[in-house]
């Protein structure tokens, strides 16, 4: 009787639970309106979207990409320039395709694990476990059926994917329907775990909605630098300016902006991640498009750099050789010339200085990280930084010393009458590494970032110096006063050291 009772258990599960007739695939709705539904047709489309498309432009890790989501007649160069951006060779254990729900509101965000997707261009497998474990565990990630049924802005990433990575990926389809920062923070606490180099993110996002060309350009460019900026809080100060302008014709600066906020909480707290611009244009662009009533289409990639081992270049005899990053002394009263020419012009006529590079040194162009500090009576004046930019060394120093005379949270401007009282100081850093112990940091060398969770605070090399505190006292102090974690929050987080070429111009001065 028990081996029955076994037998009739065992039917039962597999003619409810695992009965293949509850799956449903998810139908292409938007082929024939989007993008064409004629599967030869849309290989050509996609064939001329790649060719024109921009080139990779880092040689790092891609780990998300920012694409549009509108008609490819509109925005199918800009979508390929982002995906043109990925290793088409590379097999990925899943594709993150996330998007904003635009015809059915809900709260949180919805995975569909019922089934695979369809295109003209074949199936798209489902990673219906993963999908239903974040399901499982999340509070804010549901599946909702009628949510996916009629949306399009997942589905037309899937034709670029299934272009560039054949059938060799599986996707997760995720909606948000929630326009709370609470619950994109919750979304990408789930998320964060699987935002690694095995796994791609897609980003499903249009721009400014319907104004016209030159204001849609000026207001996308500003959203772009903000997402590039890798800051939550600068990106919600670019959206909430922006519409408070009351440009005309403007409904949003980016209608998936919940999307790109989840990402930006996972990728905010790496200072190993950089943003690039890849490739911008608006509906004004395209040949049937009006330049009166425009939306915005932007392709951004970010990636992580390439393991040391990667990078390393070779001699003529194939031996491995590291280049070390020396700045000579002119080389440093070129760039503190740099800093304080661009904050006496931007404080007293909010401009921007142009810089005749002319004649410059190598090492200036070379991409380099760095902090600019501002001193005043012996006093921190403002002091904020970059790791790892994509930009050349005395484009990085410009742009710093704008931001730590201006958009230092801690102090008000720097005010005109205030500029020659103010000394300027510059850290260019070397790229940071992991520590397994703190045993390796040295006090005076090395500067410390802690990360936890979406936490994160940095002290430059200098300020051990300043302070005479023990190594404990310093991971103590960042953790608490810098990543807002706690006194003992480093002991379970993870720490990155750096070096930094420090200079200043009282230094220069006294030389």
């Amino acid at each position: 009787m028990r081996y029955i009772i076994l037998l009739i258990s065992i039917l039962l599960f597999f003619s409810s639970g695992c009965n293949s007739q509850d799956l449903q695939n998810r139908k292409a709705v938007v082929a024939g309106s989007f993008y064409p539904s004629d599967p030869e047709v849309l290989r050509a489309d996609l064939r001329k979207f790649f060719s024109a498309a921009k080139a990779p432009a880092s040689p790092g890790n891609v780990l998300a990409i920012i694409s549009p989501h509108a008609g490819y007649a509109y925005s199918g160069k800009v979508a390929a320039s982002a995906f043109n951006q990925i290793d088409k060779n590379k097999k990925y254990d899943n594709v993150f395709v996330i998007g904003s729900s635009h015809r059915v509101a809900f709260e949180g965000a919805a995975i569909y694990n019922k089934g695979n997707f369809e295109t003209p261009l074949g199936i798209v497998k489902v990673n219906m476990e993963l999908a239903t474990r974040l399901i499982d565990d999340s509070e804010v990630i549901a599946f909702h059926d009628q949510a996916h049924t009629n949306e399009h802005s997942l589905e037309v990433q899937l034709p670029f994917l299934q272009y560039l990575l054949k059938d060799n990926f599986q996707i997760v389809p995720i909606l948000l329907g929630t326009h709370s920062a609470d619950v994109c923070y919750q979304i990408a606490e789930a998320m964060a775990p699987y935002f690694n180099e095995k796994n791609l993110f897609v980003i499903s996002a249009d721009f400014s909605h319907y104004p016209d060309y030159q204001n849609a350009c000026m207001i996308d460019r500003q959203t772009a630098e903000a997402i590039k900026s890798n800051s939550v809080e600068k990106f919600a100060d670019a959206i909430n300016t922006a519409m408070e302008k009351n440009i005309p014709g403007l409904e949003t600066c980016l209608c998936a902006w919940p999307a790109v906020l989840t990402i930006l909480f996972i990728t905010g707290t790496d200072p190993e991640i950089d943003i690039h611009l890849i490739d911008y244009q608006n509906s004004g662009d395209s040949e049937i498009g009006d330049k009166s009533k425009v939306v915005g289409y932007n392709a951004i990639s970010f990636t992580k750099p390439v393991t040391t081992s990667q990078i390393k270049s070779k001699d003529e005899n194939n031996m491995t050789i590291e280049k070390n990053f020396v700045l000579t002394d002119d080389e440093k009263k070129i760039l503190l010339g740099i800093a304080r020419n661009t904050i006496n012009q931007y404080i007293r006529q909010r401009q921007v200085p142009e810089i005749n590079t002319a004649g410059y040194p190598e090492n200036l162009f070379e991409n380099a990280g760095a902090f600019v500090t501002l001193n005043k009576d012996g006093h921190l004046r403002g002091c904020i930084g970059r790791f790892n930019p994509d930009e050349p060394l005395y484009k990085v120093v410009q742009d710093m010393a704008i931001s730590s005379a201006t958009k230092d949270y801690r102090f008000t401007p720097v005010s005109p009458p205030e500029l020659d009282k103010i000394d300027i100081e510059i850290s260019v850093l070397t790229p940071m590494q992991k520590i397994e112990s703190i045993d390796e940091i040295e006090l005076g060398r090395h500067g410390v970032y802690i990360c936890k969770g979406f936490q994160s605070g940095t002290f430059l090399p200098q300020v051990a110096d300043k302070t005479g505190w023990t190594v404990e006292e310093f991971l103590g102090h960042c953790a608490r006063d810098k990543a807002n974690i706690g006194w003992d929050g480093w002991k379970d987080a993870e720490i990155y050291i750096f070096e930094a070429i420090i200079f200043s111009e009282s230094e220069s001065h006294n030389q």
